[in-house]
């Protein structure tokens, strides 16, 4: 026999036959039960992983990739901006003012953060231009008192371009009148659809307009720059701010907007977590078809043990049958998985243009699609788990069956 003992015994104790049909339905039912849980995982982080590619690059084309301020404001920010410009994996620099205020019309009002670009330059580092749903950037023009809004604040503002909206600032001017907030009226120049919260959040004016809100005319607060790669970012933004000086600060994306990718990431650790559930009752199937397995085989153990097997080798039959079974269902639930995680995406459209009705409504969700983004590093993760599952879950039964003693088994045989 070429076969190591405990291995050809093991599997073919795998295919278990006529008077051990209940311990087959278990074993198939175990293997079923791990493809599945395997399948599901794959598929749904490439879904998570696919929501979260949408979302950066939706946010992130809007949103610059970094920002360098100096306390005080920059007067003179053309030469701070050539330098930035001169640094490695920065493709544009543009000037901006932002603050926070409380936008309100109609009786309704909205807390947002509202920003003061130059129009022309602001097209470098973002795509927000080639977003307008109404009007457009280039009717923002200074000491007009115009606006830009986000499509769903438009909306919860109940305004379209032409109508008034009125800016109140988060401080307070003393009159003879008394004590009133600092309050600012302007048109509605256009309106803007990203497809993320964004589009709740952001209000867009001229810069000149916003320094002057903010009283700091002829200055500006800071630049905002673009990177080649969003991830080149990270970390060197503020290495970049302080190699201009003292008084100069700056962040990347990870932190204005690290809190909404941490929720993303944290939301996919938890659907992660409850659905290895699924694989942990398949691995507990496992230990109830080992377990049924040990009981129906103990005569066969006790002559296995007088013909010279070891304990451990006993032990061994039992622990390559169980993992036989959680790594055969592992690698069908893999396989499934990747091909459909592959064609998600395609597979969804077509059911959609099959059945003639869209599973994403653009007007609801910020994508009019199922997105998938397979990546090998989670489907190691998930295999591992599952084969780690299936290993442990032998170990129990096989230690049983280990201790059965030849001549108690073969007593009334």
């Amino acid at each position: 026999m070429l076969k190591p003992v405990p291995l050809f015994i093991g599997l073919r104790y795998v295919a278990a036959r006529r008077r051990q049909q209940f311990i087959s339905f278990i074993n198939g039912f175990s293997l079923l039960g791990m493809a599945l849980g395997v399948f599901a995982l794959i598929v749904v982080t490439s879904v998570m992983n696919g929501f979260d590619r949408e979302l950066k690059t939706r946010i992130l084309s809007v949103v610059p990739h970094g920002f360098v301020e100096k306390e005080g404001g920059l007067e003179d920010w053309h030469g701070v901006a050539a330098q930035l410009g001169q640094q490695p994996h920065v493709e544009a620099v543009s000037p901006f003012v932002r603050g926070f205020a409380l936008l309100s019309a109609g009786g309704g009002s909205h807390g947002v953060q509202f920003q003061g670009v130059d129009p022309q330059a602001l097209r470098d580092v973002s795509t927000v231009g080639e977003h307008m749903l109404m009007g457009s950037l280039d009717t923002l023009q200074s000491r007009s008192y115009q606006i830009v809004l986000g499509r769903i604040l438009a909306r919860q503002l109940n305004v379209i371009p032409g109508d008034r909206v009125v800016l109140t600032l988060p401080e307070v001017v003393v009159t003879p009148a008394g004590i009133f907030p600092r309050t600012k009226r302007f048109t509605v120049a256009g309106v803007f659809s990203v497809g993320a919260q964004v589009d709740q959040s952001m209000a867009l004016m001229h810069i000149d307009d916003a320094a002057r809100l903010l009283r700091m005319p002829g200055r500006v607060q800071g630049l905002q720059l673009r990177f080649d790669d969003m991830n080149n970012a990270l970390g060197r933004v503020g290495d970049y701010a302080e190699n201009l000086g003292e008084g100069f600060s700056g962040e990347d994306w990870s932190h204005s907007q690290g809190s909404l990718f941490q929720a993303v990431k944290m939301e996919k650790t938890v659907v992660t977590l409850m659905l290895l559930i699924i694989v942990a009752v398949a691995a507990f199937n496992i230990v109830s078809a080992l377990v049924l397995m040990v009981a129906d085989k103990r005569s066969d153990i006790a002559v296995l043990r007088t013909l010279g097997l070891t304990s451990r080798q006993i032990m061994s039959v039992f622990v390559v049958q169980g993992s036989a079974i959680g790594i055969l269902g592992a690698f069908i639930g893999a396989v499934l998985g990747i091909l459909i995680a592959l064609n998600l995406t395609e597979m969804v459209s077509w059911m959609e243009n099959l059945l003639g009705a869209k599973i994403f409504d653009p007007r609801v969700f910020f994508v009019s699609f199922l997105p998938s983004e397979f990546r090998p590093g989670d489907a190691v993760i998930v295999l591992t788990a599952a084969v780690l599952m299936s290993l442990l879950a032998t170990l129990f039964p096989a230690w049983r069956a280990a201790q059965i003693e030849p001549a108690e088994a073969l007593r009334y045989e």
